[in-house]
């Protein structure tokens, strides 16, 4: 007999016996019952676990430069020395 005649081929999940469904549409294993089609085989693959080649590539966005700090430290000077300025006129009239 060959063996297309006998439909598909299996191999149990649960007992590791082959076996052939005989063309029906239920493949049963004849030794332990198991219905082939609750294989954990067949069932998809969870989300939180991808393989390597379908993982989705990062973009990585370019860092801007910072102003440089010498900058900040002249506009701290200048407002330091006007708060000095602003001092300065009120200091001479509470010395009069």
């Amino acid at each position: 007999m060959p063996a297309k005649d006998l439909g598909n081929k299996y191999v149990c999940f649960k007992c590791s016996t082959k076996f052939y469904d005989m063309k029906k549409p239920d493949p049963l294993c004849p030794k332990c019952g198991a219905d082939q089609r609750e294989s954990p085989a067949l069932k998809p693959a969870s989300e939180g676990r991808r393989g390597r080649l379908s993982s989705i590539p990062k973009v990585i966005e370019p860092i801007e430069p910072e102003e440089p700090a010498a900058e900040s430290e002249e506009e701290e000077l200048a407002e330091f020395d006007d708060e000095d300025a602003e001092a300065a006129p009120g200091e001479e009239e509470e010395d009069i």
